[in-house]
């Protein structure tokens, strides 16, 4: 039996693919910024750690995740942050919370976008998954 919660990359013609699986939707959208992460090699400046208050609000959830991770990718690239913690709730398609994290030491790859190709989010047998493609 695989991890309750947990991302791996998915081979991908000409973007990148995450699978992203977790218990419910607030774990799931927390794996797939943590997968975005690790897809672009972001290492985070041990300290000084920082937190920021969130809330977003979209149509349904596949939209509320691509703005989440598009939030996340644009604090990266215009603020040079990352973040890998997450206290989020979401509740009629409204997520509010907080995420924490540091500055950017480095940056291996990079984002270009979130896209919702072929994005679903689904309920298995081990809770939800969603496949998330980015655009290099």
């Amino acid at each position: 039996m695989g991890a309750i919660a947990g991302y791996r990359e998915q081979e991908h013609t000409a973007d990148w693919a995450l699978e992203v699986w977790a218990p419910d939707l607030p774990e799931l959208f927390a794996q797939a910024a943590r997968g975005m992460l690790a897809l672009c090699g972001a290492r985070l400046e041990a300290e000084p750690r920082l937190e920021c208050a969130l809330e977003l609000e979209a149509p349904d959830a596949e939209s509320l995740l691509v703005a989440f991770l598009s939030e996340l990718l644009y604090l990266a690239e215009m603020e040079y942050l990352g973040f890998d913690e997450f206290e989020i709730s979401i509740d009629s398609n409204r997520l509010r919370g907080r995420i924490c994290g540091a500055a950017l030491s480095g940056l291996n790859k990079e984002i270009k976008a979130v896209t919702y190709h072929n994005l679903s989010i689904r309920k298995t047998s081990r809770g939800l998954e969603a496949r998330v493609v980015f655009d290099v």
